[in-house]
């Protein structure tokens, strides 16, 4: 026998709770994010809200910071449907999201199913989950949400423990790029929280989040140029910065360019495989980044509510 006293956990039709997907749940689930990120396994930065992608709209959209790689979050308080799973695709090409969370109460199994041959027939750097929502309390607890994960691939668990390792290679290359990024950080402290999505470049916001800074190091040369954030679109940005082009070619003595999401293009050589170069090279780059952030911020000015 015991003294404790138990109660009876019930569950509750999600609408109790969030009364309307877009306006109540989705804002809920973008502050709360924390507790989808803890039952899928993957860091999570909101970058976004009702994400328009031709006539429809992405209910969330996010950041996985370990990679740079964007989330795409499709959510539902009804049992999942073929609209949805239509919109999902749509979104998936037209985000560039390498990872999909779609959220319902219940999932029908044809659609369990599709996110099973998601997983199977693409690539290891997608991953496709179908997370169910419940809402529970006991007696007249406040209410609890749970996110259960009822498809995901059958490699994450792998790679979740991989993402744990230290980051250490013996390929020469990449503790090379390791290094160099390294010495740029020691030099300029203010960057060190900033990590190589692949040991390639690197990414800074600038111009209140519409655009991104970033610099690449290569063999044959190293440059930086502006890009879209993870939730915008290249056609947004030659909008934004199209007006300021002959400006910023000057100023900045670069290259519009424009192709491959790439926008003011300045390139330097030698590449960085001469070590010697290279606090001259760490130098260069931040100078260039001052010089890009003051440049745009002078001409965009601080986005408004609407932007």
């Amino acid at each position: 026998m015991t003294d404790v006293t138990f109660g009876r956990l019930m569950d509750l039709i999600p609408r109790e709770a969030w009364p309307h997907e877009a306006l109540s749940f989705t804002p809920w689930l973008a502050d709360n994010i924390d507790q989808l990120s803890e039952a899928v396994g993957i860091p999570l930065e909101i970058t976004g809200t009702e994400i328009a992608v031709d006539t429809f709209a992405a209910d969330i959209l996010a950041r996985n910071p370990s990679d740079g790689t964007v989330v795409l979050i499709e959510n539902q308080l009804e049992q999942t449907d073929h609209t949805h799973l239509g919109q999902i695709m749509t979104y998936l090409s037209g985000l560039e999201a390498h990872t999909v969370i779609w959220i319902a109460p219940k999932f029908r199994e044809p659609h369990l199913s599709a996110i099973r041959w998601l997983n199977q027939h693409t690539a290891d750097d997608f991953a496709f989950f179908a997370v169910r929502l419940r809402v529970v309390r006991i007696g007249d607890s406040p209410f609890a949400p749970i996110f259960e994960v009822l498809e995901k691939p059958s490699h994450w668990e792998r790679k979740l423990k991989e993402a744990a390792k230290p980051a250490v290679s013996n390929d020469p290359e990449s503790q090379l790029r390791a290094e160099f990024w390294n010495l740029y950080a020691e030099r300029y402290p203010e960057i060190a929280a900033v990590k190589p999505r692949s040991g390639w470049n690197y990414w800074v916001p600038v111009a209140g989040g519409r655009l991104l800074f970033s610099a690449y190091i290569a063999r044959k040369n190293c440059g930086v140029y502006v890009r879209p954030p993870w939730s915008g679109d290249r056609d947004a940005v030659a909008t934004l910065v199209m007006p300021f082009r002959n400006e910023l070619e000057s100023d900045l003595d670069a290259v519009f360019d424009g192709t491959k999401d790439h926008f003011l293009v300045k390139k330097r050589t030698p590449g960085f495989g001469i070590k010697e170069d290279w606090p001259a090279l760490v130098d260069w780059f931040e100078e260039q980044r001052r010089r890009y952030t003051a440049a745009l911020e002078a001409r965009l000015g601080e986005p408004t509510d609407g932007e």
